[in-house]
């Protein structure tokens, strides 16, 4: 149950600082429309999709924890800020920065939030995980790592965990190039005029290419024994190496 609610409010968070991200890069690039219609806010409550940020959120977490006995795994979405685009000088490349500052803000939550730990007076075991020789290994440590939290501190630790986990997945998936994701908004805004303008219509049907990407197809063909979940498989090995890098960033060293 400390699992589930220490997870739950890591991914709010994430997931909230996200969306604000890109509301105070299209202010900053002239755009008040989120401001005007009160999104401009770290209120979570503003920005809470019932199914994304919710509903979904918590039927991973639960799931997770009742297969695996840990959450290895986080994904949801906010309701999205609202950006007039053509109040950029340059609307396709002001798309691209705005949608950029989302992923931005969430690797720099997880760098943060690894800081933190710094104030700590031990290591906890799961920092120590990522510094395994074998990053395959980093599981089976992490089994290990978390018991019931009986201090202030290991909840502390364990929030942070969390807390970087929600905003390494959130920042990492969301620069797949698919519209309407963050990637395949600043794909828009690099390619060329015409690239553009046709990659940018795959938005009306983005949201399910990654649906039946990341959820539905996986599932189903793991039922006939095919093994086939290109994301999965790449954030299994993005993740260890990207909280070894931001812990390497933050300070922490593999003797502890």
């Amino acid at each position: 149950m400390t699992e589930l609610v220490l997870s739950l409010l890591a991914a709010v968070l994430a997931i909230t600082l996200h969306e604000a991200a890109h509301g105070y890069a299209a202010l900053a690039l002239g755009d008040d429309t989120a401001k005007s219609l009160g999104r401009l806010s770290l209120n979570p409550l503003r920005h809470v999709d019932r199914f994304g940020t919710i509903i979904l959120p918590i039927g991973l977490l639960v799931f997770q924890l009742f297969t695996l006995g840990h959450v290895a795994f986080m994904f949801g979405w906010a309701k999205p800020v609202p950006v007039s685009a053509w109040r950029f000088r340059y609307p396709r490349q002001g798309m691209a920065i705005v949608a950029a500052a989302g992923p931005a803000m969430n690797f720099f939550l997880a760098w943060a939030a690894a800081l933190a730990l710094q104030a700590m007076p031990e290591v906890p075991l799961w920092v120590q995980c990522y510094f395994l020789d074998n990053l395959n290994q980093t599981d089976r440590c992490m089994l290990l790592a978390f018991g019931d939290p009986v201090e202030a501190a290991e909840y502390f630790s364990n929030f942070v965990y969390f807390f970087m986990m929600s905003n390494l997945v959130l920042g990492l998936f969301n620069l797949l190039p698919i519209p309407p994701l963050d990637g395949g908004r600043i794909v828009v805004g690099l390619l060329p005029e015409s690239l553009a303008m046709a990659w940018a219509r795959l938005e009306r049907a983005g949201i399910v290419m990654v649906m039946l990407l990341v959820f539905l197809l996986p599932q189903a063909l793991r039922e006939f024994g095919i093994a086939f979940d290109p994301v999965g498989s790449a954030l299994s090995r993005l993740l260890p190496a990207g909280f070894r890098l931001i812990l390497l960033a933050a300070g922490h060293v593999a003797d502890g």
